[in-house]
């Protein structure tokens, strides 16, 4: 019979897989410290020198096998301090890792058990750490850069065109994109014009297609000294794509944020906008990758604590 799974094995981490790799706390203990100090070589805050360290069975530390001084491989992750079982935290990633559009936190409170106000932090914590940095989109040899604003946010009741700056329910939403590469979602006060050039100019690199629609605050791209040629389509006349001038990736990628929050999330407050966008871009920037996703978040895990 044919195999209809589309999707390579190197990048398949089926929940037996995780059940085998992690079946208890202290696997996830030593996963994350051979990560962090392969063969348990690290250097000893009392010795001043890199020593061996073997496992302390009662804590959830390491001890330097010449003085005894304690390390604990938790330290400055997002485990640190916590009193939840550090499998739950793995298997809290490996939930959120395992689709496109993320889960709630109320979905891993049904998960693992815990409650809802222990979910939302671990849901809250996971995401904080999956931010992006994400600059010098573009370039002369690359096939275009790609930039669109949008609004999230609540229904404006009897109110029409673009929300102004300190909407109260509306937030800005810019993306840039890279066809076939990265993008970068950043939150943004509003879409002036001043705004808008102040991102290009900080992610976009020289000598870069910018491709974008007729939105007047983009108007000042072609004038800019970074030798970007300004492609635009017009949208408004209801033409979406001529040759090769199209925001399309762009708008696919609104169109999978904004059913992910509407479906999973429903709602999302401003102040924790952008970790969503983070978390949104983090998937994206790594659908081509030669790996499963869960494993790039537990390397993120190890990355943000260096």
């Amino acid at each position: 019979m044919k195999n209809t799974n589309c999707i390579p094995a190197e990048r398949r981490f089926t929940i037996m897989q995780f059940n085998e790799r992690f079946p208890d706390d202290d696997a996830c203990l030593d996963w994350l410290m051979e990560k962090r100090y392969p063969g348990g070589i690290a250097t000893c805050s009392y010795c001043r020198v890199e020593r061996k360290h073997h496992r302390i069975a009662s804590k959830k530390a390491y001890a330097c096998d010449y003085c005894g001084t304690y390390i604990s491989p938790m330290a400055g992750t997002i485990f640190e301090k916590s009193s939840t079982s550090l499998r739950l935290w793995f298997y809290a990633m490996y939930l959120m890792s395992s689709t496109r559009c993320g889960v709630s936190a109320k979905q891993i409170q049904r998960e693992t058990g815990v409650t809802y106000k222990t979910a939302w932090r671990m849901f809250k914590q996971i995401r904080s750490m999956l931010k992006d940095e994400v600059s010098g989109l573009g370039g002369p040899d690359s096939p275009g850069v790609e930039m669109d604003e949008t609004y999230m946010g609540g229904v404006r009741k009897g109110v029409k065109g673009k929300p102004a700056a300190g909407d109260k329910k509306k937030t800005a939403v810019v993306g840039i994109v890279e066809r076939q590469g990265r993008i970068r979602a950043l939150t943004a006060r509003d879409t002036k014009s001043s705004t808008l050039l102040g991102m290009v100019k900080e992610h976009i690199l020289p000598n870069t297609v910018v491709f974008t629609d007729e939105y007047a605050p983009y108007d000042g791209i072609s004038h800019m000294t970074n030798g970007y040629t300004h492609k635009r389509i017009k949208h408004s006349e209801k033409i979406y794509v001529v040759g090769d001038i199209h925001t399309n990736t762009v708008e696919g990628f609104w169109s999978l944020l904004k059913g992910g929050l509407r479906g999973v999330y429903h709602s999302v407050g401003k102040e924790y906008l952008q970790s969503y966008l983070d978390e949104y871009t983090f998937r994206y920037n790594r659908r081509n990758d030669p790996k499963p996703m869960f494993t790039s978040f537990l390397e993120q895990v190890i990355a943000e604590a260096e």
